[in-house]
């Protein structure tokens, strides 16, 4: 069932782009180019030690002989970014999987609004350099903890020296630093702006509720870790269509927990409904959607689930696998 076959790459370049923060260029292993992506899009690295983990792309949509990722070596790491800090060097080869873009550049919008916490400013830096490319109308908000830990300081303080007005970094951390007031930004920003956020979870979380006034089609969020506990109530049958066979769910197990089980081949990766990998249509049934990847509209729509951590509503849920 999973027909999707890794690219193998090798790592051509490990760069330190700030404290704890390293980027690695990927090049096809035998030589070419790889996939296209557009702004916004990651890849999932599949690691030595049986891991899979999702990481934004740094570099410009227009390269398309290499892919760049930045990761942060984090002290809570559940073995994905201490094993490539710690582990990966350059001429080693692993795979990864073809792009997906969950967090799309709305590249004709009058403004964008970018709004970075942390690590989170790795997608933004791609769409940054692709609205450059297209000479369109951008801002950014950026905080860290420190002047250390911020990645791309140095690009960015050209782009601002290039143009003025455009790049706010906030260090929140050092003395007299404070948290991004993410509802002055809201509220200051054009009617017809479109907004970004990538960061921890609290901020992303104070981020949608300080946009409740703008159109939802025109703000974005991306995050990192789950949204919401995964649904494993269980209690609900799984047909897929395209065999007919029928599996009951059963009270602490998700959906992919149950295919998994039975010894299905199911595309799945970070197991938390943020990268949207396992992504499956629904043809009947109420989804009860717990992912982080559909918009407001979509979860209405009921045309799709992310079997990792969404459940159902409904008795029967039949999905198009």
């Amino acid at each position: 069932m999973n027909t999707v076959t890794p690219i193998e790459v090798k790592i051509s370049a490990i760069n330190v782009e700030a404290q704890g923060i390293k980027s690695l260029e990927l090049v096809a292993a035998a030589g070419g180019t790889l996939p296209a992506f557009t702004a916004g899009a990651h890849i999932d690295l599949h690691l030595a030690n049986g891991l899979v983990r999702s990481y934004s792309l740094i570099n410009s949509q227009g390269t398309n002989d290499r892919y760049v990722v930045a990761i942060n070596r984090d002290p809570a790491s559940t073995g994905g970014s201490i094993f490539i800090h710690d582990s990966l060097n350059v001429g080693d080869k692993l795979a990864v999987s073809a792009p997906r873009n969950n967090f799309k550049l709305v590249e004709d919008a009058p403004h964008t609004v970018l709004i970075a916490g942390g690590i989170g400013v790795t997608p933004l830096w791609s769409m940054i350099q692709r609205l450059e490319e297209l000479g369109r109308s951008w801002e950014l908000f950026y905080s860290t903890r420190t002047p250390a830990t911020m990645a791309f300081r140095e690009q960015l303080t050209s782009l601002e020296a290039k143009s003025g007005g455009r790049v706010h970094l906030n260090f929140d951390q050092e003395p007299g630093g404070k948290m991004l007031d993410l509802q002055a930004i809201i509220d200051g920003a054009r009617p017809d702006a479109h907004f970004y956020c990538c960061g921890p979870k609290p901020m992303l979380q104070a981020f949608e509720g300080a946009c409740q006034s703008r159109p939802s089609d025109h703000v974005h969020v991306e995050y990192f870790t789950a949204k919401d506990e995964a649904a494993t109530a269980g209690g609900y049958e799984v047909v897929l269509a395209r065999s007919g066979r029928q599996f009951a769910v059963q009270s602490g197990k998700t959906i992919l927990d149950t295919l998994l089980d039975a010894g299905l081949d199911v595309q799945y990766s970070c197991m938390e409904g943020i990268c949207g990998t396992c992504e499956v249509k629904v043809i009947d049934g109420v989804p009860d959607h717990r992912d982080a990847v559909l918009t407001p509209d979509e979860r209405v729509a009921n045309k799709t689930i992310m079997i990792c951590c969404s459940g159902s509503k409904s008795d029967r849920l039949v999905l198009d696998m």
